[in-house]
C-alpha cells in the first residue's frame, strides 16, 4: 500500500477524534446554552398534559450517560392555579439523546423522579387517583384510540393507533398524599418502581413497592394492548398485589370503559381474614377472630357485579369448591352462593363469615355485632363430613344469612352420634339490645356419645334417644349468653343404662347415712328401661321439673336447680321400688323409699342422705 494513502488514512481517523472530542467536549455547553430549563418543561409539558414548572437550574452530565439533572420539578393543573401541585419531586434525572441536542431538541426515553409527592383524590369507587391532565400528547393519544374502539368495539383496528413513543418514568423514595380537612395525610410512603411504555401502540408494564397502612406491599401490572385498555376497550391484563397481610392476583381481559368488565382467572389468599379486614379498616372487632381463606376462580365481573365460577376455596385448610355471586348495588356488598366441602370445620366457617362462632379460651367475650351491619351474605354449604370442636358430624347441609343486622348460621340436616341433628345459631341485634337464640334437636341417637361431646359424663343415659335445647340471651358476651340465659331442655331415652353409678353401692352410704362424693359410688352402670329429663331455663338457672330413669327394680328421680354461672347444684331426689313409684313421685316421704340431697357443683357433687328406706339388696 503506498505510504501516502497510509498517512491519508492515519489523518482521517485523527480528525474524526478530534471531531469527536470536541463534540463531547462542547456538548455540555451547547445543552446549557441550546436545552435550556424551559424547553425541557415544555417537553414534559406536551407528554404528560400538565404544566410543568423547573426552579432550579439544569445540569448536564455527559458520562456514562447523556441526561439531564434537574431540581424543584412540579406538575400542575393548567386550569386550577390555587391548588397544590399533582406532582412534586426533589429531583429529576432525564436521559437525553445526544444527538437530538445537537440539533436543539429535546428526546428523552427514560426520566427519573426522586422522592416526588403525588397527590390523590378519593374516588366515588373508594380508590384514591390522581388528578386526570386536560391535555398532553398521552390525553390525545388515548382519545385517538377511544375513537378506533368505538369505531369496532369488537374487533378495532389496532393500526390506526397512535404510535408516538413514550419510554421509561422511574420513581425513587416517593409517597401519596391526599388532603383531609385542608391537610395533607400520607397514603403510601417508600414509593419506588418504574413505568415502561416504549410506544403507543405497544406493550406497558407497571411495577411499584411501598408502605400502605404500615405494611410493604408490591404491585405489577402489565398489558399487551394498554391504550385500547385506557380507551375503554377490552383488551388482556394481568396483575398481581402482595402483602404480608393478602395476595392477590388477576390474568385475563379488562376494560376500563364506564361499563367495566374484568373476565379471567383471580386468585386471593391471606393468612388471617381478620387481619386483613383489620388492615383496610373495615370497622370489624380487633378480636373477632377470622381464620385463613384462600380463593381461586373463574371471574367475570362488570359494574356492580362480580360472579366467581368453578371457585376453589380454602377456610383454615378446609378445602371447598362452588359459585358464588357478589352485588355492589345495595348499601352493603351482598354475597350470595353454594360451597360443598368434603370435610369443613364447622368453627372456622363461621369466624370467617358471621360473628358468631366463639373461639373459647383464646377468643374475645365481645360479641361483635357490627359484622351484621357491614355486609349481606347468603350461602348454601354442604359437606361430607364435619367437626364442630369435639363433635363429628356427616352428611352436613347448612346455611349462613346475615342481613340488616341479623346473623344466622342453621343446620338443616346432619348426621351425629348415631342419629340426626338439627341446629340454629341466631344473633338478631335489637335497638334494646341484641339477643342470641341457640337451638338444637337431636333425634335418635346415642346419648352416652352425646353426653361426652357435652361434658357430661356422670348419671348420662346410656341408649338411644331425643334431645331438645332451645336457649334465648342477651348477647353483649359470649358467657353472658349463657349465665343470663332462658329456654328449656327436654330428653327422652329408651332402654339403655345410667353411666357410673353402682346403685347397690349408693343405697349402702344412704342407709349408712352421712354424706359421700358421688364419685365413690360411680364404678358402675345401672341398666334401665329408659328416661326423661325436663328443664326450664331462667337467667342461666336450670330448675329441672323432672329428671327421671326408670329400671326393673326401681325408679330414680331428681328436683332442683343447677347454675350453669357458679356450675352449683341445689337437687332433691330418691331411689323408689316399683310398688312405691305412684305415691312418692310427688315428693312425699314412703316406706320403700331413699331419699337424699345432692349439692357441690358440676364437678364434684356429693350426696347428703335424707331417709333411709330401701335395702340394697
Amino acid at each position: 500500500m503506498p505510504s501516502s494513502l497510509i498517512r491519508r488514512g492515519i489523518w482521517a481517523i485523527g480528525a474524526a477524534v478530534i471531531v469527536i472530542a470536541l463534540v463531547v467536549a462542547t456538548l455540555p455547553l451547547i445543552a446549557s446554552t441550546r436545552i435550556v430549563r424551559d424547553r425541557i418543561a415544555w417537553e414534559m409539558s406536551a407528554w404528560s398534559g400538565f404544566r410543568v414548572a423547573i426552579e432550579g437550574s439544569p445540569r448536564i452530565e455527559v458520562w456514562p450517560t447523556f441526561r439531564a439533572i434537574l431540581t424543584d420539578v412540579t406538575l400542575s393543573q393548567w386550569t386550577d392555579t390555587e391548588t397544590p401541585p399533582v406532582v412534586e419531586a426533589e429531583r429529576v434525572e432525564v436521559d437525553l439523546s445526544a444527538m437530538a441536542a445537537l440539533r436543539g431538541d429535546v428526546v428523552f426515553s427514560t426520566a427519573r423522579l426522586v422522592r416526588p409527592t403525588i397527590r390523590v383524590q378519593r374516588t366515588p369507587t373508594g380508590l384514591f387517583l390522581p388528578a386526570v391532565p386536560t391535555g398532553g400528547r398521552i390525553t390525545r393519544s388515548i382519545d385517538t384510540a377511544r375513537g378506533v374502539v368505538n369505531a369496532d368495539p369488537a374487533k378495532p383496528n389496532l393500526d390506526k393507533l397512535p404510535t408516538d413513543t413514550f419510554g421509561t418514568v422511574e420513581f425513587r423514595d416517593g409517597r401519596m398524599v391526599a388532603s383531609v380537612n385542608g391537610k395533607d395525610v400520607e397514603i403510601l410512603s417508600s414509593l419506588s418502581g418504574q413505568a415502561t411504555w416504549a410506544a403507543m401502540n405497544s406493550n406497558a408494564t407497571l411495577s411499584a413497592t411501598g408502605i400502605w397502612r404500615g405494611e410493604s406491599v408490591a404491585v405489577d401490572a402489565a398489558s399487551e394492548k394498554p391504550l385500547v385498555l385506557f380507551a375503554g376497550g377490552l383488551a388482556p391484563l394481568s396483575l398481581s398485589f402482595k402483602a404480608p397481610p393478602a395476595t392477590f392476583s388477576f390474568d385475563g381481559t379488562a376494560s376500563m370503559s364506564e361499563n367495566s368488565y374484568f373476565d379471567g382467572q383471580a386468585k386471593f389468599s391471606a393468612p388471617s381474614l381478620r387481619r386483613v379486614l383489620e388492615w383496610l379498616q373495615a370497622g370489624i372487632a380487633p378480636g373477632a377472630a377470622i381464620g385463613s381463606v384462600s380463593i381461586s376462580s373463574k371471574v367475570t365481573a362488570t359494574a356492580g357485579r362480580v360472579k366467581f365460577d368453578n371457585t376453589a376455596i380454602a377456610l383454615d385448610n378446609n378445602p371447598g369448591m362452588g359459585a358464588l355471586d357478589l352485588s355492589l348495588g345495595e348499601a352493603q356488598p351482598v354475597i350470595s352462593g353454594t360451597l360443598a366441602f368434603d370435610t369443613l370445620d364447622l368453627r372456622s366457617f363461621l369466624s370467617a363469615f358471621t360473628p358468631l362462632a366463639p373461639t373459647g379460651a383464646v377468643g374475645p367475650s365481645e360479641v361483635d355485632s357490627s359484622f351484621a351491619d357491614k355486609i349481606n351474605l347468603d350461602l348454601r354449604l354442604s359437606a361430607a363430613h364435619a367437626t364442630a370442636g369435639p363433635i363429628q358430624l356427616a352428611d352436613v347441609a347448612a346455611t349462613a344469612q346475615v342481613k340488616d343486622g341479623l346473623s344466622v348460621f342453621d343446620i338443616s340436616d346432619a348426621s351425629a352420634f348415631g342419629g340426626n341433628i338439627q341446629t340454629s345459631l341466631r344473633f338478631d341485634r335489637k335497638p334494646e339490645g341484641s339477643q342470641v337464640e341457640i337451638r338444637l334437636l337431636a333425634s335418635d341417637i346415642d346419648g352416652g356419645a352425646f353426653a361426652t361431646a357435652a361434658g357430661m359424663t356422670r348419671l348420662v343415659p346410656v341408649g338411644t334417644g331425643t334431645v331438645s335445647v332451645i336457649l334465648k340471651g342477651p348477647g353483649r358476651t359470649w358467657n353472658s349468653i349463657f349465665d343470663n340465659a332462658d329456654g328449656s331442655v327436654s330428653a327422652t331415652f329408651g332402654p339403655g343404662a345410667l353411666s357410673k353409678l353402682n346403685l347397690p353401692a349408693f343405697l349402702k352410704h344412704t342407709e349408712q347415712g352421712g354424706f359421700f362424693a358421688l364419685d365413690d359410688v360411680s364404678d358402675g352402670t345401672l341398666p334401665i328401661d329408659g328416661a326423661e329429663i325436663k328443664a326450664s331455663i331462667s337467667k342461666g338457672v336450670a330448675r329441672i321439673d323432672k329428671a327421671e330413669a326408670n329400671s326393673a327394680k326401681y325408679k330414680i328421680w331428681l328436683s332442683g336447680i343447677a347454675s350453669y354461672a357458679g356450675r352449683g347444684l341445689a337437687l332433691s331426689g330418691g331411689v323408689i321400688q316399683p310398688d312405691q313409684a305412684a305415691t312418692q313421685t310427688n315428693g312425699q316421704q314412703g316406706p320403700n323409699q331413699a331419699s337424699f340431697f345432692v349439692g357441690g357443683t358440676w364437678s364434684t357433687p356429693f350426696i347428703s342422705p335424707i331417709s333411709r328406706g330401701v335395702s340394697g339388696e
